[in-house]
């Protein structure tokens, strides 16, 4: 496919920095790079380069079609000041080259057959990582994992569909007896793999979005302190008087490389405003929709546990007593089971425990080994889409019917990657990238 338009965009941060880097993608790639260097220098080789008298750099040429988009591509690193930028966009501009917008490139990519759309998506995922894990599962993507499991289902279905079609095509020819057995065989076995690919508990997703957890606990029970703790900083406002936060907190944290979005939420009691109130009501509603909860309970409020925070633990959830240096927790621990982890967040006893028992319930829960998962709704949906036609097929009251639901399993399965319908999913898939890629 071939622009005729040239885009440029800074590839890095914005802000002052010691270096900036500017890319140019286009036709006129070639004559930006002349006019400032005054011919082409070696391919793939960062050269000195004086810009006029904006600034001097270094330059590097990457030639159609041995560049991230296809196209002839331009990279110039300059100093990293904002005055710097500003003239060398003015002077691209006056060359023919337009500011590109959010994932232009990676697009243009896509469109010259660089990518397909899961390696596209990998891209910003791992621009977005925040820790290993989601590193390690964006990296793997971008390597083309998912593209060769969904290109290899939709190799099996595109044999399938052959065999149909001469089944259907050259029925009184001599065909073997056991073809159409084969052929129900082949579906069974492509469905229970997509379906076992489906029945993930959403591992890719929610490694790629974080697990909320909801800390929830009466009044003064130390959940702002837990959560200032593990942030190892100050998100939320601590005070002695009871009810200080009345609305939800959350911060993000990586817990042995893995994304926890944790939230803290007003005290549970019986409100005494309308602000509280309202609160009180968000606290319950994140903790409905949450992963897991933490229950804080105080051990200086005595051996009997919090009735209002009791009421809310569900299986799974955490159990925390704290400032075990204020008071016995031995009587509130065995009233709980004696499963409660035991800590004071005042002087960090038990902070250790605890973050190994989160560490170990998210890799439990996010680990996928070394089956690639889903990574997004839209690919879940398109695998649906599949799993649902093979279905029909192997139901099928005749062999045409058959051979149209296969059909569409395969076009569902193209979706994924972009072999079809590629344009009208590119709006979707672009809208959240970042200016420069």
């Amino acid at each position: 496919m071939v622009h005729r338009t040239t885009i440029f965009a800074p590839a890095s941060a914005p802000g002052r920095a010691g270096v900036a880097v500017i890319r140019v993608s286009g036709p006129a790639a070639r004559a930006v790079v002349i006019d400032f260097y005054g011919k082409l220098p070696v391919p793939r080789r960062a050269t000195r380069c004086h810009f006029g008298d904006l600034d001097d750099g270094l330059l590097l040429w990457f030639p159609a079609p041995h560049s991230y988009t296809g196209e002839d591509v331009a990279e110039l690193q300059v100093h990293g000041s904002r005055a710097v930028l500003r003239a060398l966009a003015d002077k691209l501009i006056a060359l023919g080259c337009r500011l590109a917008e959010p994932g232009e490139f990676t697009r243009r990519a896509v469109l010259n057959g660089k990518l397909d759309l899961t390696a596209a998506e990998a891209v910003i995922d791992l621009i977005d990582a925040e820790t290993e894990a989601q590193r390690k599962q964006a990296v793997r993507q971008l390597g083309g994992e998912l593209r060769a499991l969904y290109d290899g289902w939709r190799t099996e279905l595109t044999r399938v569909q052959a065999h149909l079609e001469a089944s259907i095509d050259f029925a009184d020819d001599d065909l073997p007896a056991d073809l159409q057995q084969q052929i129900l065989g082949d579906m069974a076995r492509l469905q229970s793999a997509m379906q076992l690919h489906l029945d993930d508990a959403r591992r890719g997703e929610r490694l790629r979005e974080g697990v909320h957890a909801v800390i929830i606990g009466a009044p003064n029970a130390g959940k702002s302190s837990l959560l200032n703790r593990l942030a190892q900083r100050e998100v939320a406002i601590v005070t002695p008087m009871a009810g200080t936060t009345r609305d939800v907190l959350e911060v993000t944290l990586d817990v042995g490389g893995y994304p926890l979005t944790l939230v803290d939420t007003a005290g549970l009691r019986e409100a005494g405003d309308v602000i509280e109130q309202e609160g009180i009501r968000r606290a319950l509603a994140r903790a409905e929709s949450a992963d897991f909860k933490l229950l804080v309970f105080d051990a200086s409020a005595g051996p009997v546990p919090d009735v209002e925070t009791l009421a809310h633990y569900a299986p799974g959830d955490l159990l925390l007593i704290n400032k075990c240096d204020a008071a016995d927790p031995a009587l509130l621990q065995q009233a709980l089971g004696g499963t409660a982890i035991v800590l004071s967040v005042q002087s960090g006893e038990g902070i250790p425990v605890l973050l190994d028992t989160l560490t170990q319930r998210l890799t439990d829960e996010l680990e996928h080994g070394s089956t690639m998962p889903l990574t997004r709704e839209r690919h879940r949906a398109a695998v649906k889409e599949t799993v649902d036609a093979l279905a029909r097929a192997q139901m099928a009251p005749s062999l045409d019917l058959c051979a149209q639901d296969i059909r569409t399993a395969s076009r569902a399965l193209g979706r994924i990657t972009g072999h079809v319908d590629t344009e009208g999913l590119l709006d979707v898939i672009f809208r959240d990238f970042c200016l420069g890629k």
